[in-house]
C-alpha cells in the first residue's frame, strides 16, 4: 500500500487522543478513588460518631437489626442498567462498642461468625485494613473520652471498588461512543485541508511541453505555497529552455540554409562549366562551403554543451600562453589581411579554467578582430593582473561597430549594421557564455585610440590553497 498523508495524520492524531483520553481515564479513576476513600472514611467515622451517641439498649437493637451502608439498591433508579454503579452485592456495617475497662457493650453477632468479637483495640483513633473470613474489610475507631467508649465500625472492602468502578465507567462510555465520530471528522477534516494538494497535482497534470503557464489554484494555504511557487519556478525555467532551443534550432536551421545553398550552387557550377579554371574555382568554394558549415556545426554543439550547464573540469593556467597558441593559429589569417598582432602584459598570470574553452575563447576574439579589422591594421592582446583579477583585452583598430549595436554584440546570429565579412554571428556570444562558465565578467568598448573594438574579460585570479 502506497503511503498516504491523510492517512497518517488521522493515525497519529486518534493515537494521540486515545494516549490522552487513556492518561486522562487513569487519572480520573486514581482520583476518584482517592476522593471515594476519604469520603467513606468520613462516612464511618460518622457512624461511629452515631453509635458514640447511643445507649446500651438502642446499641444492643441496632447490634441485632442489618445497617444496610449501600448508596443505591439494584434497580433503585428508574431505567437504571446492570452496568450502573449500582451496589448489587450485601454491604451491612457491623460494630462493636466497648466500655472503658474493655467490656463489650454491644456488637453485631456477624463479627462471632468472622472470629472478629476479641480482636485486639488500636491505641487510638483512626482508620485501619484487615482481613477477616477471607475478605478485606475497612474500620474505624473511634475513641470517646467523655464517656471513656470505644466505637469499632467494619465495612466491606467492596463498597469502594465497585463505586470507583461505577464512576470510571460513566465516564469511558461517552469517551468510547464518541471516538468513531471524533475519527470521522479528523478524517474529514485533514481530507478538506488537504484538498488544495489534490487541486495543485490536477493543475499539474494537464502541462505539457505546450503549456507551461505559472500554476494557479486561487487561495493556497502558508503550508503549500512554497510547494507551488517551487513548481512555477521550475516551470518558468523549462519555458525558457524550450522557448531558447526552439530559437536556437530555428536560428541554426535559418544560418546552415545560406551555406548548404551556396555549396549547391557552386557544386552545379562545377558541373555544368566546361572551362577548368572556372570549375577548380567552384570546387574551391564548394569547399569553402564545406569549411564555413563545419565550423558552424561546431560552434553550434559548443554552445549546446554550455546551454546544457555541462561543467567543464578546470586547472591554473597562464591565459598568455593560451593566447600564444592562439595567435600562431590565426597567424596566417592576419598575414592575408596584412595585420600585426602583438602581445603584452602579465604573461605569467594565472587563473583557473579549462584549456580547450579557453583556447575556443581567444581563438573567436582573434577571428573576429581579423575579419572585422582594418587591413594593414593593429591587433594587440593584453594580460594584466590586478589584485585579486586577471583581465584579457583583446582590441583591434578597425572600423568598429555602431554604438547601438553594442549590446547586441553577444546575441546569437547577431551581426552588426553595414558589415561585409563573412559570418555566424556566433563568435561573441560564444565568448560570452565561456566567460560565463567561468565566473568571468566582458565588457566590449572602443579599441585602440578609440577606434575598432576592445573586448575585456575579468577572471578571477588563480590563488593556490595554502
Amino acid at each position: 500500500m502506497s503511503p498516504s498523508i491523510r492517512r497518517r495524520l488521522v493515525l497519529l492524531v486518534l493515537a494521540s487522543i486515545v494516549l490522552i483520553w487513556g492518561i486522562a481515564l487513569v487519572s480520573s479513576y486514581r482520583q476518584a478513588k482517592h476522593e471515594i476513600g476519604e469520603w467513606e472514611e468520613a462516612r464511618l467515622a460518622e457512624l461511629a460518631q452515631i453509635l458514640a451517641l447511643l445507649d446500651q439498649r438502642n446499641l444492643t437493637t441496632l447490634a441485632n437489626a442489618r445497617i444496610d451502608v449501600r448508596e443505591e439498591e439494584k434497580g433503585g433508579e428508574p431505567g437504571a442498567s446492570d452496568s450502573d454503579d449500582d451496589d448489587a452485592l450485601p454491604r451491612d456495617a457491623l460494630f462493636q462498642v466497648r466500655s472503658a475497662n474493655g467490656a463489650v457493650l454491644a456488637g453485631s453477632p456477624q463479627l462471632r461468625t468472622l472470629q472478629a468479637q476479641d480482636l485486639p483495640v488500636p491505641p487510638l483513633s483512626g482508620t485501619q485494613d484487615m482481613t477477616l473470613g477471607g475478605q478485606l474489610w475497612h474500620t474505624f475507631t473511634l475513641r470517646d473520652t467523655a464517656l471513656g467508649h470505644t466505637v469499632r465500625v467494619f465495612e466491606p472492602a467492596n463498597t469502594r471498588s465497585d463505586l470507583v468502578s461505577g464512576v470510571a465507567s460513566r465516564i469511558a462510555r461517552p469517551t468510547l461512543l464518541a471516538l468513531p465520530v471524533l475519527a470521522l471528522l479528523v478524517w474529514f477534516s485533514i481530507g478538506w485541508s488537504l484538498a488544495p494538494l489534490k487541486t495543485l497535482s490536477g493543475a499539474i497534470r494537464v502541462r505539457d511541453i505546450n503549456r507551461l503557464e505559472p500554476v494557479d489554484i486561487g487561495r493556497v494555504p502558508t503550508e503549500v505555497r512554497p510547494l507551488v511557487d517551487a513548481i512555477n519556478l521550475v516551470l518558468s525555467r523549462l519555458r525558457h529552455s524550450v522557448e531558447r532551443e526552439r530559437a536556437f534550432t530555428a536560428d541554426a536551421a535559418h544560418e546552415l540554409k545560406t551555406p548548404l545553398a551556396a555549396i549547391k550552387v557552386q557544386a552545379q557550377v562545377a558541373l555544368a562549366e566546361p572551362d577548368a579554371a572556372l570549375r577548380q574555382l567552384a570546387m574551391q568554394r564548394v569547399v569553402q562551403g564545406v569549411d564555413r558549415s563545419a565550423r558552424l556545426a561546431e560552434q553550434l554543439l559548443l554552445l549546446a554543451r554550455l546551454d546544457a550547464q555541462e561543467k567543464m573540469p578546470a586547472e591554473p593556467l597562464k591565459p598568455a600562453a593560451i593566447a600564444k597558441d592562439a595567435l600562431l593559429a590565426n597567424e596566417r589569417n592576419a598575414q592575408q589581411r596584412d595585420i600585426r598582432v602583438t602581445l603584452a602584459g602579465d604573461l605569467h598570470a594565472e587563473i583557473n579554467a579549462e584549456p580547450v574553452l579557453l583556447g575556443i575563447l581567444l581563438d573567436n576574439l582573434l577571428d573576429n578582430a581579423i575579419k572585422y579589422g582594418g587591413t594593414g591594421g593593429r591587433i594587440e592582446v593584453d594580460v594584466h593582473h590586478a589584485d585579486d583579477r586577471v583581465q584579457l583585452t583583446v582590441r583591434d583598430d578597425g572600423p568598429g561597430v555602431a554604438q547601438g549595436d553594442l549590446a547586441h554584440l553577444t546575441n546569437r546570429f547577431f551581426r552588426a549594421t553595414g558589415t561585409q565579412a563573412s559570418g555566424s554571428g556566433l563568435g561573441l556570444s560564444i565568448v560570452a557564455r565561456i566567460a560565463e562558465h567561468f565566473d568571468a565578467s566582458l565588457h566590449i568598448g572602443a579599441g585602440i585610440g578609440g577606434r575598432g573594438l576592445a573586448v575585456q574579460l575579468s577572471f578571477p585570479a588563480y590563488v593556490e590553497a595554502g
